[in-house]
């Protein structure tokens, strides 16, 4: 199963969560961050449909293949 960590960490002179090198909105207080990363992270969790889908690397190439509605990772948030 895939893993994903968001990290609560200061930004924009406030506080915001990351996920690797991306940066959600920032908020007031740490505590309104992390309660937003908690949200994600089980949001991220819940299942859906079978769908395609396409995605472009870091390369700038495009890639086409299906996403299961079952295969969600495994998410948490890191307070930092």
């Amino acid at each position: 199963m895939t893993e994903i960590h968001y990290k609560i960490v200061e930004h924009d002179g406030g506080w915001t969560y990351k996920l690797g090198d991306v940066f959600a909105e920032t908020f007031r207080t740490h505590d309104e961050a992390v309660a937003a990363a908690r949200v994600v992270a089980e949001e991220q969790q819940l299942g859906g449909e079978t769908v395609p889908i396409s995605w472009q690397d870091a390369d700038g190439k495009w890639h086409e293949e299906v996403a299961r509605g079952d295969d969600r990772p495994q998410a948490d948030v890191s307070e930092g």
